[in-house]
This record gives C-alpha cells, sequence and structure tokens, in this order.
C-alpha cells in the first residue's frame, strides 16, 4: 500500500475543509491497520471540533470542566473502536491498553475465550498469561496456557502467588484446571505400573478403584506423582464448590496422597494438619458422603486444639463447609462462639451469617453484648422485615 499523500491532504484540506481532511486521515489510518494514530487521529478530531488545543491530542490536562464531560465521550468512543480493531487484527495485548483505559475488560476477556493454547511458550503466550493471570483479566484462561507452555510445577508456583487476589469463583475454576491435570497424570501413572505387576488386571474406572486393595503400588517409599504437586493442587481444591465433577477427582487424589509413605505427606495449617486423612474428611462432606462423620473429624479437631489461633483456623473451616453446604444455623454458633473475638474483621460476615440463618434474635443478643447500637438497630429493624404479615382477622 503506498504511502500516506500529503498532497492530497493538503488539497482535500483548502478544497473541503477540515472535516473532509480528519474523514481522509481515519480512512487511511484504517486501511494501513494504523490503529495507535487513528486513536490519535479521532481524538485529535473532537479536540479540532471543540476549540481546544491541539499539540496533545490524547491528553485531558488541557480540556476545560465544562467540555470534559463531550471530550472524555468521544475518547472512550475512539478507545474502544480501536481495541476492537486490534482484537480483530488478533493483537490482544495491545487491544487490552484501550479497553483497560475505558474500563471495558469483557471483549478481552470474551477474545481470550476463543485463543488457542500452544503448545510452546512463545512472545505472544507470555504476554497473554500475564495479562489473563497477573492482571485478572481471565485467570483461568492464564492457567491454563501457563500449564501448557510452563507445566506443572510453574503453574503452581504462579497461581500461589495470585490466588489469594482471586475471586471465589475464579479461584473454583483455577483450582479445577489443576486438579483435573494433575488426576489425569497421576491416573496414567498409576495405571502403567498396574500393567506392568498385573497384566491381566480388569480395568478401573477412577483412581479410587484402581488404588484399593492395592498397598504394594505404596511399598517402597514409591509414589507416580511429584508429592509436593499434589500437596499443593489438593490445598487448592478446596475452592472447588459442591457441585464440582472435579470435587471426585480431588478426593480420589487425597485417598491416594494418604497412602504414600509418612515422609511424602507434608503437614499444613490446622485442621490439615494431618493433610490427607483431613482433606478427605473435606471433600466428603461437600460431595454429601457421610456427612455426619466429617464434621465430627472436624469437631473433634477444634476441641483438640490449645491455642486460640489455631481453634480460630479450624471453626473458620467448619463454617465455610457449613456455609457451602446452606447449613446456615449449624454454621451459627461455631461462628459465634470461636470467630467472633478471635477476628474484629469476622463482625460483617457474621451479620450476614445471621441473615442468612433468619436468626436475627442472635444478632441483637451479640450486638448487644458488644456494645454495638448500630448494628443491633439493624438487627431489630431486619427482624421486624421478616416477618410475615400478619392477616387481619374477619369482621364480626
Amino acid at each position: 500500500m503506498s504511502e500516506f499523500s500529503f498532497a492530497r491532504a493538503r488539497e482535500q484540506f483548502q478544497t473541503h475543509g477540515a472535516e473532509a481532511l480528519f474523514e481522509l486521515l481515519c480512512q487511511d489510518l484504517r486501511a494501513r491497520h494504523d490503529f495507535h494514530k487513528l486513536f490519535d487521529a479521532l481524538c485529535l478530531r473532537k479536540k479540532y471540533a471543540l476549540g481546544l488545543p491541539l499539540g496533545r491530542p490524547t491528553a485531558f490536562d488541557d480540556v476545560p470542566a465544562s467540555l470534559r464531560d463531550e471530550f472524555e465521550s468521544a475518547y472512550v468512543a475512539a478507545a474502544r473502536e480501536v481495541g476492537h480493531l486490534l482484537l480483530a487484527d488478533g493483537k490482544i495485548p495491545q487491544a487490552w491498553m484501550y479497553f483497560h483505559a475505558i474500563r471495558e475488560t469483557q471483549p478481552i476477556r470474551e477474545a481470550l475465550d476463543r485463543y488457542p493454547i500452544p503448545r510452546e511458550s512463545t512472545e505472544e503466550s507470555e504476554e497473554l498469561i500475564d495479562l489473563a493471570l497477573y492482571k485478572g483479566v481471565h485467570p483461568v484462561k492464564g492457567v491454563e496456557i501457563q500449564l501448557r507452555t510452563h507445566g506443572t510445577c510453574s503453574t503452581i508456583t504462579a497461581l500461589d502467588q495470585m490466588f489469594p487476589r482471586l475471586n471465589p469463583s475464579d479461584r473454583a475454576a483455577c483450582a479445577a484446571v489443576l486438579v483435573r491435570s494433575l488426576h489425569a497424570d497421576v491416573l496414567q501413572s498409576v495405571q502403567r505400573d498396574v500393567a506392568q505387576r498385573m497384566p491381566f488386571a480388569p480395568p478401573a474406572a477412577t483412581l479410587r478403584e484402581l488404588i484399593a486393595g492395592r498397598e504394594w503400588l505404596f511399598a517402597d517409599n514409591n509414589y507416580h506423582i511429584d508429592c509436593s504437586h499434589l500437596h499443593s493442587v489438593v490445598r487448592f481444591a478446596r475452592s472447588l464448590s459442591p457441585e464440582a465433577p472435579e470435587l471426585a477427582l480431588a478426593r480420589d487424589l487425597a485417598e491416594y496422597g494418604a497412602q504414600l509413605a509418612p515422609q511424602f505427606q507434608y503437614a499444613g495449617e490446622p485442621p490439615f494438619r494431618d493433610f490427607y486423612p483431613a482433606h478427605i474428611e473435606f471433600f466428603k462432606f461437600l460431595l454429601r458422603e457421610d456427612s455426619d462423620r466429617a464434621l465430627h473429624y472436624f469437631r473433634g479437631q477444634l476441641e483438640r486444639e490449645t491455642e486460640d489461633m489455631d481453634r480460630a483456623l479450624t471453626a473458620y473451616v467448619m463454617v465455610d463447609l457449613l456455609v457451602r453446604m446452606g447449613r446456615f444455623a449449624d454454621a451459627l454458633p461455631i461462628a459465634e462462639r470461636h470467630l467472633l473475638n478471635a477476628d474484629a474483621e469476622f463482625a460483617t460476615a457474621f451479620g450476614e451469617l445471621c441473615e442468612k440463618a433468619g436468626r436475627f434474635d442472635v444478632l441483637q443478643r451479640v450486638s448487644e453484648a458488644r456494645h454495638d447500637p448500630v448494628t443491633f438497630t439493624a438487627a431489630l429493624l431486619q427482624e421486624q422485615a421478616a416477618r410475615p404479615v400478619a392477616q387481619g382477622s374477619a369482621a364480626g
């Protein structure tokens, strides 16, 4: 394509005026896919129309307050247009600059959804990992790309760093990716081991079935996967929702881990010091497999804890489990007894728990004991609003 014709631009301006010049300029930049300059040109066009200084087309500090809203609308429209044009060219990181500036991330997320996961690391894939995972635009896609191009170890390290910043939905989705991947690796490795030792053994449908009654798989400190990877992925799996199909896979991984030699069963924080057995109970509770036994297990942990912090950690896990299963009334006394005084920031969550349990009387009692008249007043009003309206008696 020939270069921009400055002579034609001059002629267009002299013959038809500034608007025709801008139209020529923008058409030329679109045709050349010179979208960064197109953004500047669109902003310049608006500044000219508003009679503003033209030296810095995209700057806001030379826009008076009376014209700021109008210029901002044009700026947003220009950024949106250029962002979509860059996406159409497959330039996701460049498009991000424009959508991020106008706080519209959904088009980038949708583009990442469509992006095929590469098999090897490239400069582009590294940019997309940074954008998707570290900038939080699409954490699951970032984990998928990282896992394919860098492997399990690097992905676990990256997710460990980002996990506290993710919302619950993204945590669950990222955990599911790693659970599926690691489970597939363990299953394949164990299947290979069984086939070598028992060539005519009937195939097993699950890892759980495959290891059942085969303690010899773990004899002589044997293992089939990096034990630190197993530990991390099982820990991530606590974020899975009760409906997640990966939850059963996580339980199977924990049951596998529980058969490893003791030196490969790394301890966790309370109530997961006995790491894999505790996680088996955790996952079984969410799977509704003997939930009462699981609850009894954690209640026993709670009663045996001697340190306040450890007791609070255990209580938090119990409350979290019960809330996720909709058992708000069962969670309430544990939260009141063990968490309210242990964590000053828990008061808001406790109020929400009382509301879900329909126990505004508990919230009133606690608020009165804590000398919190505002929450007490709110609880009184919430209790009144929650009462069914009494039907008037029939006229006699």
